[in-house]
């Protein structure tokens, strides 16, 4: 098997309003690192909502490492998250809770023992270059610390899938680039990535696989790596 999500002539409708996404079909390959791209409306936070199983399909087939979302009842949604590493641009931070335990808090959630919860939380921090910053509160970092941060936060878990939601978006082009580089690192370690971003400039010259939404359709996505 070696896509870790597909979609098959996915259909995603709100009450009242056009298709967000309409008959999409699209693969990512374990261990790949791809850019969704498109418009504002395009459809692509809808996208990464379905496989973050925050938002259901009207109709069609969601497929995540083998895993048919239609499956998985709400009771067990928070199991299958545990394995997915979720970023947005503003992430829900507890802001009278220290960095260590903002990252920490997936772990306690699962209920694994102190000493591990120490282990992982420091090795995802040193990750993204915030190990120094552990005890420090969140609202002392600057915007670029706190995209680490959050970064931190989703691969805690050690997930076999990243979403990120236009994590640049609030960065100068420096600290955008810093960023991106980061997201590559965690690719070489063969953890599969998807990113939604307008940042078509910052993108253009980084190698990796771009898919392009327009109006819920995509439009001529570049074939996967095994195709």
């Amino acid at each position: 098997m070696n896509d870790i999500v597909a979609f098959h002539d996915v259909v995603k409708r709100y009450a009242g309003s056009q298709p967000a996404l309409d008959g999409v079909s699209l693969r990512l390959a374990r261990g790949e690192m791809a850019f969704l791209t498109g418009h504002s409306g395009a459809g692509k936070s809808t996208l990464i909502k379905l496989i973050g199983l925050l938002e259901r399909p009207t109709r069609g087939r969601v497929i995540i490492n083998g895993i048919d979302l239609a499956r998985i009842r709400r009771r067990q949604v928070p199991r299958y998250r545990q394995r997915l590493g979720l970023i947005f641009q503003n992430d829900q931070l507890l802001f009278d809770r220290t960095v260590f335990d903002n990252v920490a808090l997936p772990l306690v959630i699962r209920g694994l023992a102190h000493r591990d919860i120490s282990r992982r939380v420091r090795a995802a921090l040193d990750t993204v270059g915030l190990l120094s910053h552990e005890r420090k509160l969140p609202i002392t970092l600057s915007g670029g610390e706190q995209q680490r941060f959050g970064i931190a936060r989703a691969v805690v878990n050690r997930p076999h899938l990243i979403l990120a939601d236009e994590p640049t978006g609030n960065l100068d082009p420096d600290l955008a680039a810093d960023i991106m580089r980061l997201f590559m690192r965690l690719n070489e370690t063969g953890t599969s990535i998807l990113i939604a971003t307008h940042a078509l400039a910052l993108i253009r010259n980084l190698g990796h696989r771009q898919i392009t939404l327009d109006h819920g359709h995509v439009t001529a996505p570049s074939p996967a790596p095994y195709a």
